[in-house]
This record gives structure tokens, sequence and C-alpha cells, in this order.
């Protein structure tokens, strides 16, 4: 496993994040939540996306699912958005 990739929420589009994720790298987003900033940890075990925020794991069986979940989050930017960084 290669080092853990650390970001912003919304610093990177959805598919660069799933590209990290699926060569095996951890991902750790700072977002805010609730006024604070936390740290949500992402990974990817060749079968299972895993989203491990402060309070829940997050498990998504499909890539779908965890393109959802990044988007719907914020953790990532739409591979739609014109803006969305590679």
């Amino acid at each position: 496993m290669g080092e853990p990739i650390d970001m912003d929420a919304g610093e990177h589009s959805t598919e660069a994040v799933l590209e990290q994720l699926r060569a095996g790298n951890r991902v750790l987003v700072r977002t805010d939540i609730a006024g604070s900033t936390h740290e949500v940890v992402m990974r990817f075990d060749g079968t299972t996306y895993y989203c491990d925020t402060p309070t829940r794991l997050h498990r998504h069986e499909t890539e779908d699912g965890m393109r959802a979940c990044l988007e719907d989050q914020g953790y990532s930017r739409s591979d739609a958005d014109p803006d969305a960084a590679p």
C-alpha cells in the first residue's frame, strides 16, 4: 500500500479519488462537520470500499456506491464539473 493521500473536501475530482483507492492508497479527506474540521478515511480492499467518518464506518459494495458517497457528501467534485481536476 502506498502513502496516504491527504486532501481537503472537494479538492479533487471523484475519478481522481477513485483512481487512488483502486491503486490501493488510503485517502484522508479533511471536511467541516458542525463547525469543526474532521478527517474521513477512505480505502478499498479489492472488494469493498470503506468510508470511515468520525461517527460511522460506511461500506460500499460497488464503485457506483462509493462515487455517490464521494459526491453526495462533498468529499470530491463531480466528474461532470467542468472545473474538476483530472
